[in-house]
């Protein structure tokens, strides 16, 4: 009984696991903005299991035909800013998406059904995503961190609830 118990543990488990590895695989756009006192917009095709640092190194590839101050610039020397929180480098979309992680105004992350990739004409996508994070320069927010928009970042914290969140 116990031994056939444990069959079936397995066997979800690693079901689980496919699973899981799927919504990694699937592509997701991502809009952002280059922020360096004005926004410039761009957009990127990720998977769901990439990483911030992944995702900062495909808009560094981006942006560098643009910026000159960015064709030096290595993936280390870039922030992302989404609703207002400093996101670390080390964590996945997939992270966010999982645990539904919220912001200061509401989702961190929201690619729902609509989100997929072949309905990016849909209008209701960039309506999500009109809060567009912001890829900063880490030299440019140490300078400006004490005026707006800046002065209202802080860094992500996954223990913290917005709940009374008003913007003043």
């Amino acid at each position: 009984m116990e031994e056939e118990e444990n069959r079936l543990r397995e066997e979800l488990r690693q079901e689980w696991e496919l699973k899981q590895e799927k919504i990694k695989s699937e592509e997701i756009e991502i809009t952002f903005s280059y922020w360096d006192g004005s926004g410039h917009r761009k957009t990127v095709k990720m998977k769901k299991g990439n990483t911030i640092q992944n995702f900062l190194q495909r808009a560094l590839e981006v942006l560098r035909k643009d910026f000159s101050e960015l064709r030096s610039a290595g993936v280390e020397q870039l922030m992302y800013i989404k609703e207002d929180l400093i996101i670390p480098h080390h964590h996945s979309f997939y992270d966010f998406i999982v645990t539904k992680a919220r912001g200061k105004s509401g989702p961190l992350f929201s690619f729902d059904v609509h989100d997929d990739i072949r309905l990016v004409n849909d209008a209701t996508v960039e309506k999500d995503e009109s809060h567009a994070g912001k890829v900063v320069l880490r030299s440019w927010y140490e300078k400006n961190k004490h005026i707006f928009p800046a002065s209202r970042w802080e860094p992500y914290d996954p223990e913290k609830k917005w709940d009374k969140y008003t913007i003043r």
